[in-house]
């Protein structure tokens, strides 16, 4: 996969999607910066690829304390420049009527926001500087292209549709860097952080119900997930930037 002695960065990369796609690239030879909310899920992740025999350095923070993406960018920077791929995995889900709606819930996301736009704007500093280009890859999502009566999320759906747009506007951008921006989009998926809005005795029910409205019949898992990342973070993909790749299980193809 031609990831011998690249660092990633993975914000949101103590769990989930992101722990898998670290694990990714220090099996493959990289090594990887975890940035996560929980310091003892990050510690977690660190002596798992520590284990694995990669370098590894973690990072913890609320991402949508801007006071504490100041420090998350500080450190990116004065420690971090020689990181070419990032991965942008941050992300949560609450399904919630749009007239239930609070400041607090609409601001969480556009924070969100705010970070993962100022995270990158660090990273891709150092790449520039470096002069060896990169490639990023954003986790946008199915709910950014389609709506779902079932899974109300007016609030997540704005959040990734603007992920998908900085997606588009970077890899015009930054080509002339050769930085390469791409995102993957995915349906359901089935990640511990399922957990912070649904009963853990009621996951499996949950996600049943979803598995029939997926062509290939069955939710996501963070492999799934990962495998595409880690295509588009290598040089097997030189030749694409600026795409939404949807990892769905067939679900913006239609329905059964």
């Amino acid at each position: 996969m031609h990831l011998e002695g690249k660092k990633v960065v993975v914000v949101g990369g103590s769990a989930g999607i992101g722990h898998r796609v670290a694990a990714d690239v220090v099996d493959h030879g990289g090594s990887a910066v975890v940035v996560g909310h929980s310091k003892a899920r990050v510690d977690e992740t660190l002596d798992d690829l520590v284990n694995r025999g990669g370098d590894a350095w973690g990072i913890s923070a609320e991402l949508t304390d801007r006071d504490a993406v100041t420090d998350i960018q500080r450190v990116l920077g004065e420690q971090h420049r020689d990181a070419t791929l990032l991965v942008n995995a941050a992300g949560f889900f609450i399904p919630k009527p749009f007239l239930e709606y609070g400041q607090l819930d609409y601001d969480a996301y556009m924070e969100l926001n705010y970070a993962l736009f100022f995270l990158t704007q660090t990273v891709v500093r150092g790449m520039i500087a470096g002069g060896d280009g990169g490639s990023i890859v954003n986790i946008g999502s199915m709910w950014a292209h389609q709506a779902l009566g079932v899974t109300p999320s007016t609030g997540h759906s704005m959040q990734k549709a603007g992920l998908h747009a900085l997606t588009h506007n970077l890899a015009i951008e930054l080509a002339r860097h050769k930085i390469r921006v791409n995102a993957v989009s995915p349906a359901a998926v089935r990640t511990p952080a399922l957990q912070r809005w649904f009963p853990t005795d009621e996951i499996d029910a949950t996600l049943g119900e979803f598995a029939p409205l997926h062509p290939l019949g069955r939710v996501g898992t963070p492999t799934d997930i990962a495998g595409a990342i880690r295509y588009l973070l290598s040089d097997e993909s030189s030749w694409i930037t600026g795409m939404i790749l949807n990892v769905d299980g067939g679900f913006t193809a239609g329905r059964n």
